[in-house]
């Protein structure tokens, strides 16, 4: 009989895993992304009134970024609690957390009525968001990439990353739907709260998939030996710990694999409203509909770069994203400079099909990264971390050169320079592809067969 990991499951099995995180993932997706396109479209007029709009715009995405600033604390916390109890029994507190947040949003009270208490009201709810989402990444991907067998890790893990595009879509979607049926002013005075109140549902939802899936069997496998080391007298120190004595590398690894990748997507889509909107002066709705099909698109086709990654391997699969996404910097603006809408859905989709070449292998890339008793804690780390240097400053960044040098070259040299790292990061790290995850380390994976004519990566580093 095979390990946990050698295993493959069924096809009704880890179909329900999938659900259960994709569903979760798109849920807690649609609450954080619908803060930053209210920060993009209401709240830099509610709760941070200026004269000017770029102003209120950065004050806006001040508060954006504070919730990724408490991601790497939820990652620590939700990370040592899931490396200790089990990855299902978080993602039910993670979803509640922000769940929770967003629906008291809906119910704030603006800069109008209470002054100043509005804004610091806003920020702790920001706060507790992003601490929510800091253990959800994690514990989703792993959940999936510990039930998912070896050789299609790729492909099932991919799944809970596109709860980033879907919950993006169902944000968008939801703020276009309202925009296009209501006036500025409607929407303005009430509309923009239907879709925080609408959260409420969602999560009720959202818990009763999560609720009914099983536990990772790695996992299981894993605390079953831990307590047998425990009756025998053995001590083992703090899954963050042992992250940060043994497995730093590997967590300076994540950090720069995600670099690029979540620079890029910010900018794709929470300052592409603030460009396209306030600098090119056009629609609300033009801008919301360039990002709903966009991410529509983005949706669909990071499962099937999760796919080859299971061919070609994590690496190669993630140089086409960030390689191609150095390029595509300097283009997308010149598009987006056109003022057509049409060539707009060009740019977004094209960036966002580039950015899912580096997201849709990433889950299992770093999931492979760790060894299974600190791999929540190590995963989120990493992916967390490099959510403050990268996804937290990008849109204030980009908002800020823009308001300097009025125009997007900076940006596109920006943009570039953060895929340019991922690039050299991915470059320098080692092939995870076909790891058995119940063992130590990669050398004791049995890599999966490379594609017929495609040649394996040849691994740099650790």
């Amino acid at each position: 009989m095979g390990s946990p990991s050698s295993v493959q499951p069924s096809r009704g099995k880890i179909g329900r895993i999938v659900a259960a995180s994709l569903v979760g993932t798109t849920i807690e997706w649609y609450d954080f992304f619908l803060y930053g396109s209210a920060a993009a479209l209401v709240f830099n007029t509610l709760f941070f009134p200026s004269s000017d709009p770029l102003v209120g715009t950065l004050l806006a995405f001040l508060t954006y970024a504070v919730g990724f600033a408490a991601r790497p604390l939820g990652g620590v916390v939700f990370g040592h609690y899931g490396d200790k109890i089990g990855r299902k029994k978080l993602l039910v507190l993670s979803l509640l957390m922000m769940g929770g947040a967003t629906f008291a949003m809906g119910l704030l009270p603006t800069h109008a009525s209470i002054g100043v208490w509005a804004p610091i009201l806003l920020t702790v709810l920001r706060l507790v968001q992003g601490f929510a989402l800091g253990g959800e990444w994690g514990g989703a991907v792993l959940l999936v990439s510990e039930h998912g067998g070896d050789e299609r890790r790729g492909f099932w893990a991919s799944w809970p990353q596109s709860g980033a595009p879907g919950g993006n879509l169902l944000a968008t979607g939801v703020l276009a739907l309202l925009a296009a049926v209501q006036s500025d002013e409607a929407f303005l005075a009430w509309g923009w709260r239907i879709p925080f109140l609408l959260s409420g549902v969602l999560v009720m939802i959202g818990l009763w998939i999560r609720i009914s899936v099983e536990e990772s069997p790695v996992f299981l496998e894993a605390q079953r030996k831990s307590d047998a080391a425990a009756a025998r007298g053995v001590k083992e120190q703090a899954p963050v710990v042992q992250v940060f004595r043994r497995s730093w590398r590997e967590v300076l690894l994540a950090i720069g694999t995600r670099f690029g990748e979540n620079i890029s997507y910010y900018i794709l889509t929470a300052f592409l409203l603030v460009y396209v909107t306030v600098h090119l002066d056009m629609s609300k709705s033009d801008a919301l509909n360039a990002v709903l099909i966009g991410s529509a698109v983005h949706f669909v086709t990071i499962p099937m770069w999760g796919a080859l990654s299971d061919r070609w391997g994590r690496r190669p699969v993630t140089l086409i994203g960030a390689v191609g996404m150095a390029f595509w910097a300097f283009g997308f603006f010149a598009l987006l400079d056109t003022k057509s809408f049409p060539v707009i859905v060009s740019a977004v989709t094209l960036g966002l099909l580039l950015h899912g070449a580096m997201y849709g292998p990433q889950a299992a890339f770093i999931s492979e990264m760790f060894d299974t008793k600190v791999r929540y804690s190590g995963a989120s780390m990493g992916s967390q971390l490099a959510s403050i240097i990268g996804g937290a400053l990008a849109p204030l960044i980009a908002v800020e050169l823009l308001k300097d040098y009025e125009s997007s070259v900076p940006i596109s040299v920006y943009l570039c320079f953060a895929s340019l790292v991922t690039a050299v990061t991915v470059w320098v790290a080692k092939e995870t592809r076909g790891r058995d995850l119940t063992k130590d380390g990669l050398d004791g994976s049995v890599p999966a067969p490379p594609a017929a004519g495609v040649k394996d990566s040849v691994p740099l580093g650790h």
